[in-house]
């Protein structure tokens, strides 16, 4: 296969890359904050608060991405008498269905980091005379952050691999390009290109991710 053709091929399938990224840092910028509020409302002392959240966490990491995309996509207009209502963007009912399963993850990430915290940490903060905010932003968050990092590294690069699937709700990002010059052409060179291009964009998170573990580490 020609150089030039490969050129060719790459023109749209960077397109699609500019998409694939804008959803994973949309998604990435929202997702982990609401993990963090999700999983400190589920240590509410109001016990419908903490039912909702535990249902919520159940269901997201218990049915398939896809599905749910496949839900907020097509699913939600075909319900009677409100379906007309709900009738959303693809892009933006996709991002709105990766923020939901991903705050679902991280939720469980920080919860299973607060749980790794010792108690003695608690009540050292309690004989400082520390209130309960600041315990929590002085103390407990910046030690469970530390603990999780590696696993929202993990689940951060799991997200770029995921955001293929906006190409099962018709959003047109990297594999979709890839797919229809495929389709167009008889050759499985733009898979092996678009392969690369997801390859580099996880090099690339990995390398930045590491630096700021390794920096976290050593403080």
């Amino acid at each position: 296969m020609s150089l030039e053709y490969i050129l060719k091929i790459s023109g749209p399938m960077l397109e699609g890359a500019k998409v694939t990224l804008l959803t994973f840092f949309i998604v990435i910028i929202i997702s982990i904050p609401l993990g963090l509020f999700i999983t400190l409302a589920g240590r509410s002392r109001f016990r419908p608060i903490v039912w909702f959240i535990k249902g919520y966490i159940y269901v997201m990491r218990g049915t398939p991405l896809l599905l749910q995309l496949l839900v907020l996509c097509f699913g939600l207009p075909m319900i009677p008498v409100i379906g007309q209502y709900l009738v959303l963007d693809r892009f933006l009912a996709a991002v709105i269905g990766f923020v939901l399963n991903y705050a679902a993850y991280f939720a469980e990430i920080f919860r299973g980091g607060l749980l790794a915290i010792d108690k003695g940490q608690y009540e050292a903060a309690q004989v400082l005379g520390m209130n309960r905010w600041q315990r929590m932003t002085r103390i407990i968050l910046p030690q469970m952050f530390r603990v999780t990092l590696p696993s929202v590294t993990n689940e951060t690069i799991t997200l770029v691999k995921d955001t293929a699937l906006l190409y099962a709700v018709a959003v047109p990002e990297l594999l979709h390009y890839a797919q229809t010059a495929v389709n167009r052409d008889f050759t499985i060179v733009p898979f092996f290109i678009a392969g690369l291009m997801y390859l580099m964009i996880t090099l690339v998170l990995t390398f930045f991710l590491k630096r700021i573990e390794m920096k976290v580490k050593f403080e």
